[in-house]
């Protein structure tokens, strides 16, 4: 299939749990650089780093990688997406994939899959990604945010609590996993339509958006289509925490860059 969509890497240097993560050196490239590599090598036609610091901006620019400068008063990273999309000046019709700049070994063909799921469908303002729950522990922890699926693979509500909930095989304390459950864990990749970015940052926010802190309950809340691309196994780990970052520093001593 022949697609074309831009990938913006969100990137802020004042997260709240690890400052200056976004700069933070993995195989001796910044964390945001491997973020952006990990979107070239998906097929995106353009890759931009999003960012609100001009630390990030020069560390990004020497790897040859576009940037773009925004505010740094967003209240979500849809937000930034929409005000990048705005001053990149890119077409009502155009798709724009939230790569995230702390997800260094984010999976290319995941990011072309959704990518290409949301092109396929017209009706659907976003798409994600999802990867299957096989115990217990997994599927209650308020941790992982949980996705239900119709029959056509959209999202019906996400949620922290583990949904959907099996009462009867659940019934006894020592229950076992139930064969066929369809229990998925969301992962938080996006593609959006460029005209669905700018409605999104003139919605009022929604009640559920307020309760399960989840951004995206405010698209459904406001009768939005999302849909979803279920993958067969979860993605390599993030970095929201220094010892995550020595985990991801691991990973990288077994493999080789990407780009």
């Amino acid at each position: 299939m022949s697609i074309s969509f831009t990938a913006i890497v969100p990137a802020r240097m004042g997260s709240t749990r690890f400052p200056g993560k976004a700069l933070a050196d993995i195989a001796g490239l910044p964390m945001v650089v491997h973020c952006a590599l990990r979107a070239r090598d998906s097929g995106a036609q353009r890759v931009v780093v999003a960012t609100d610091h001009g630390d990030i901006a020069r560390a990004v620019r020497a790897a040859g990688i576009e940037v773009v400068l925004t505010r740094s008063d967003h209240e979500t990273g849809t937000d930034r997406l929409a005000e990048a999309a705005r001053l990149l000046e890119l077409s009502p019709q155009d798709i724009v994939v939230n790569v995230q700049g702390d997800e260094p070994l984010m999976a290319p063909d995941v990011i072309r899959r959704v990518a290409e799921r949301l092109m396929e469908n017209t009706a659907c303002a976003m798409a994600t990604a999802c990867y299957p729950i096989h115990d217990r522990a997994h599927f209650e922890s308020t941790t992982a945010v949980k996705v239900v699926l119709n029959r056509a693979e959209e999202a019906l509500y996400f949620s922290r609590a583990p949904i959907p909930w099996p009462r009867d095989a659940f019934a006894g304390a020592l229950a076992a996993w139930p064969v066929g459950l369809p229990a998925w864990h969301h992962v938080g990749l996006y593609a959006y339509r460029v005209s669905f970015l700018e409605d999104f940052t003139g919605l009022a926010r929604a009640p559920l958006e307020a309760f399960e802190a989840l951004e995206q309950l405010r698209a459904l809340w406001h009768g939005y289509r999302i849909a979803v691309v279920p993958t067969d196994r979860a993605p390599a780990p993030g970095v929201d925490t220094p010892e995550d970052l020595e985990r991801v520093r691991a990973l990288f001593d077994h493999r080789p860059v990407s780009g």
